[in-house]
């Protein structure tokens, strides 16, 4: 769901940065009266979370591939505004430093990942466990809220690329940024998610909040200990390369050279704009001769140590 650059018009992108950018200050304001100093670790760490694992792609059949969000865990364990800060953080370190997700098209992946996922899954998961209820009935509400959160965001980015032929076609008839009509790209976001990546988003993100709430870190103040965190971060960073398994471009994120012999053409927009920005490690240190391990797994750690740095960034220049 990491739309790159050359796929929204830039008129679309421009409304999405107009409409996150109140709400980037709205959530900014609320976080840091809400969240105080004994939140800023889960914020710091949580957001190091979805970085990684972000960075664990799985195969589907057909070639494609793609990954959990998180954002649903972040909108639990931090709540909504917190967690639309450290997603969005979190995003643009990805689309600066790796360039993953474009950074004209952030805005948009803000508002399906950062905004929606968040948003969505902390409400769900407060309506399925009004009460008191015990650790099966958090762990399915768990489950719930990631797997419509995550469906929901696919389904926003399947509509926003879908849209595109509509907006802006040359005057051959071909399109200007991303080709394919709503037909066949909200199925192709969508059919996927709810068949396979909903489930891992909903497995992944009950197993983490139902963790994080055994070792005592929700809701747990200023006493809690956040060296279990620690440790199944460096776990996950260890395990990391398990990611480059899955080969294959998740639907809507090709590069010029894949496109091209998908359409036998390159729309003019994504020929501008693709590529234009490829970060200061493109790709996660992934290149077209193979993967390498190592960069990877440096890329990982350089990231999860980047998003903390720039949460904790964030806190001081909010507070001034």
């Amino acid at each position: 769901m990491h739309i790159p650059d050359g796929y929204l018009s830039p008129a679309t992108c421009a409304v999405f940065y107009g409409v996150m950018a109140p709400i980037w200050y709205l959530a900014s304001k609320k976080a840091s009266i809400t969240l105080g100093l004994k939140g800023l670790p889960l914020m710091a760490l949580g957001a190091a979370f979805t970085f990684v694992i972000q960075m664990f792609n799985f195969p589907i059949p057909g070639g494609s591939s793609g990954h959990m969000a998180g954002g649903a865990v972040l909108g639990i364990a931090l709540g909504p505004w917190a967690a639309v800060v450290a997603m969005s953080l979190t995003l643009g370190l990805q689309a600066l430093f790796f360039g993953d997700g474009g950074l004209l098209s952030f805005g948009a992946n803000c508002f399906n990942i950062a905004l929606v996922m968040p948003l969505a899954g902390y409400f769900i998961f407060r309506l399925f466990t009004v009460g008191s209820p015990g650790r099966g009935r958090r762990f399915f509400a768990a489950a719930a809220a990631a797997y419509v959160a995550v469906n929901l965001a696919a389904a926003l980015a399947g509509l926003e690329l879908g849209l595109q032929p509509l907006i802006a076609r040359s005057a051959d008839g071909h399109a200007l940024y991303a080709p394919y009509p709503l037909h066949i790209a909200l199925p192709a976001m969508v059919l996927p998610h709810l068949l396979f990546f909903g489930v891992v988003e909903a497995v992944g993100s009950a197993l983490a909040v139902s963790y994080a709430e055994k070792m005592g870190i929700i809701d747990a103040g200023q006493k809690a200990s956040f060296r279990p965190l620690f440790v199944f971060l460096a776990l996950l960073i260890a395990l990391v390369p398990l990611g480059l398994i899955a080969t294959g471009t998740p639907w809507g994120e090709w590069g010029k050279e894949e496109i091209g012999s998908l359409l036998g053409y390159v729309p003019s927009g994504i020929e501008r704009f693709e590529g234009a920005w490829n970060g200061l490690l493109p790709d996660y240190g992934q290149g077209s001769e193979g993967s390498n391990v190592f960069l990877y797994v440096l890329s990982a750690f350089i990231g999860s140590a980047l998003v903390v740095g720039v949460v904790y960034l964030w806190s001081r220049l909010w507070k001034r």
